[in-house]
């Protein structure tokens, strides 16, 4: 295929999907512990969780919200810094 048809795609974006995978599994850990807590709890006693010195499940889910945010700006606003033109192993991979 001629490098012609692919200038107007993006590369492949392995950092903002992962960005993504890092939030969805977050919100779907956030939704199961508000599920199990409060069948068995109130939901005070849930959002108690995020804000207590103990470490849980909701914490790990705020660092993984935090953690998928940072991939998302790194994978989509970070530039690729230009070292001229592309060598030889560069070439192959573009124009496959």
């Amino acid at each position: 295929m001629s490098s012609k048809g692919r200038e107007g795609q993006r590369g492949k974006n392995w950092m903002s999907a992962m960005g993504v995978m890092f939030i969805v599994v977050a919100a779907i850990i956030a939704l199961r512990n508000l599920y199990l807590i409060t069948s068995q709890s109130s939901f005070g006693f849930y959002l108690d969780n995020y804000v207590n010195a103990e470490i849980n499940n909701e914490k790990f889910v705020i660092g993984m919200v935090i953690g998928g945010v940072l991939l998302l700006y790194w994978g989509y606003y970070k530039k690729k810094e230009d070292y001229g033109p592309p060598d030889e192993h560069e070439w192959r991979r573009f124009n496959r």
